[in-house]
């Protein structure tokens, strides 16, 4: 499908949230392995450096820049505020020639919390909350239209929008020219247990793709045992497709029947010291290929 870029995220590499885990991963082993395995691009993490150096490496490597990861504070900044930290977003993107803004709000957010339970202790915000975000995120398109951007909210575990109830409401209130669904079916399945009913209703407001896989024995034990977001996927919840529990023909399926234009990118909150970033790269690339696109595996195979 020409009309679908396929990326990975660096997430594998490195994470945000515990900077430790991969720390001895740099920017140029990233683009290398993604560009060897076969994939299109990826989103900036955040150890990358500035447009220059970013722009130099992906166009060695004929690779491209997806997007990136905006933690938007609107109800504890006000929009005001968090629109110009926004702007400022937009203008990076730009010069990387990224099409999209990943959106989260990030006020009230337990995925960072070292105590938190991930699957019961949320916030949930009251009306007035809600008209605020909404506003904001509103605003926020306006913005993003200025550089032609699309904005693309992420619904996400431990966030005052993760459910499906949430997202219909989010999607509601907010104006479909101006704000587009980033839908990830790692972080649905875990939150609700379906990973298809937010995809068949929003398929015409969905900008943006992550492909997270769910290893549900996984799941069940971080449940059981009420681990936090790091916890859970230090114990494994999450991986690529290809290697977890989901099956990911039917969402493509949809995807492509509605003339899906723009990247579907694989992400995995994952140990690169237990899941080797390069061999999970590649395990996904030949599921896309083999099982999705009905393409025989690339030259390389991952380790099996």
């Amino acid at each position: 499908m020409a009309d679908i870029k396929w990326g990975i995220a660096p997430i594998g590499w490195r994470n945000d949230d515990i900077p430790s885990i991969g720390a001895d991963n740099n920017l140029e082993q990233l683009f290398s392995d993604l560009a060897l395995a076969g994939f299109d691009g990826t989103e900036v993490g955040g150890f990358f450096p500035g447009p220059d150096e970013i722009n130099k490496q992906t166009q060695m490597r004929q690779i491209s820049i997806a997007g990136q990861w905006f933690s938007s504070y609107i109800l504890r900044d006000g929009i005001e505020k968090a629109s110009e930290a926004f702007e400022k977003h937009c203008q990076f993107l730009k010069a990387v020639g990224a099409p999209v803004a990943v959106v989260s709000e990030q006020t009230h957010t337990i995925q960072r919390s070292d105590s938190a339970n991930i699957f019961t202790d949320k916030y949930h915000m009251n009306d007035q909350e809600w008209d605020q975000v909404c506003a904001g995120l509103n605003e926020y398109g306006r913005i993003a239209a200025k550089y032609g951007i699309k904005v693309a909210y992420h619904h996400h575990m431990g966030t005052v929008v993760q459910t499906k109830e949430e997202t219909d409401r989010l999607m509601a209130n907010t104006d479909p020219q101006l704000v587009g669904l980033l839908y990830d079916t790692g972080h649905i399945y875990v939150s609700d247990g379906d990973y298809l009913s937010l995809l068949k209703d929003h398929l015409d407001r969905v900008v943006h793709v992550h492909f997270k896989d769910v290893r549900k024995a996984q799941e069940a034990d971080s449940k059981e045992k009420g681990l936090t977001f790091q916890g859970s996927f230090m114990n494994g919840m999450f991986t690529v497709p290809g290697d977890g529990d989901l099956d990911f023909k039917p969402v493509y399926q949809l995807l492509k029947d509605n003339g899906y234009k723009g990247w579907i990118v694989v992400e995995a909150e994952q140990d690169p010291k237990k899941h080797d970033p390069f061999e999970m790269a590649l395990t996904a690339k030949n599921y896309i290929d083999t099982e999705l696109l009905g393409q025989p595996a690339g030259k390389l195979t991952h380790l099996a």
